[in-house]
């Protein structure tokens, strides 16, 4: 008699359980990082009320074309989930994992290290579009701030946004040999980012040559980029081009120097 036997798995079909074995076990990990969740998802939104609740924040300036200060500032904590993500805890982890051999040795099995990689994209990337959602909410709930006017361009300003903060991340911990080293470098570039973004004063306000300047940088072109499309315009091609380009850089440098091991 014969046996009947049973074909062996794909080797693609082994790579793609592997890799959904990885990213459910990296969000179990990732939600059980409560400080992580509140910085990314949590503290934009905490931010924007605290704003909210001064009373000049609630009131029309002729300065801002009749609008307010509130206005201004939910696009600001949209870019401000991006940039905790970014600069903040993906390096962290990434240089971690790193760090400990785990890369090293996922690559002798079925999972591979892009895997984790991949993971990781994901679920920083489904945190900032939670905290990019609450939000809008409560700026819509709280405060009577208008739902964006240009949802398109809204939404193709935030892609961009995302693809350079997340670009960053892997960007910083390419070139950080260590979890101390990403987290300094991280944070270096966190305060500075969080001006360019307007989180200290909206692009808005500042003086037309320094607007300019830091319409160079990537989060403050996607700060403007962001203002134009709730406001009801299509965002400028060249602030969108900005902030994809230096997405393009960052995913570039990453990817050149980037070692998983």
């Amino acid at each position: 008699m014969s046996v009947p036997t049973t074909p062996a798995p794909s080797p693609g079909s082994v790579r793609s359980s592997a890799s959904a074995a990885v990213l459910r076990s990296e969000a179990r990990l990732f939600g059980r990082e409560p400080a992580v969740l509140f910085w990314i998802i949590a503290f934009p939104s905490l931010l924007l009320t605290i704003l909210g609740l001064v009373p000049s924040f609630r009131e029309a300036d002729e300065a801002l074309g009749g609008r307010r200060g509130i206005d201004l500032y939910v696009p600001v904590a949209v870019i401000l989930s991006v940039l905790v993500a970014g600069a903040q805890t993906m390096p962290g982890v990434l240089t971690g994992y790193r760090e400990h051999g785990i890369l090293r040795r996922l690559s002798t099995t079925p999972a591979s290290p892009k895997s984790l990689l991949a993971a990781q994209i994901v679920l920083h990337g489904a945190a900032i579009l939670l905290s990019v959602l609450l939000a809008v909410t409560i700026g819509r709930l709280a405060f009577g701030v208008a739902f964006p006017e240009q949802p398109a361009g809204y939404v193709l300003a935030i892609v961009l946004t995302v693809l350079a903060g997340l670009a960053l991340g892997a960007a910083v911990s390419a070139l950080s040999r260590t979890t101390k080293i990403a987290q300094t470098v991280g944070t270096i570039a966190f305060f500075p980012m969080m001006f360019t973004a307007g989180v200290y004063a909206p692009v808005q306000v500042m003086p037309e040559l320094l607007k300019d300047i830091v319409g160079l940088t990537p989060f403050g072109a996607a700060s403007l980029a962001l203002d134009q499309a709730a406001a009801g315009d299509w965002p400028s091609w060249s602030h969108l081009g900005v902030t994809g380009l230096w997405a393009a850089l960052l995913i570039g440098a990453a990817v050149r120097w980037f070692r998983w091991e």
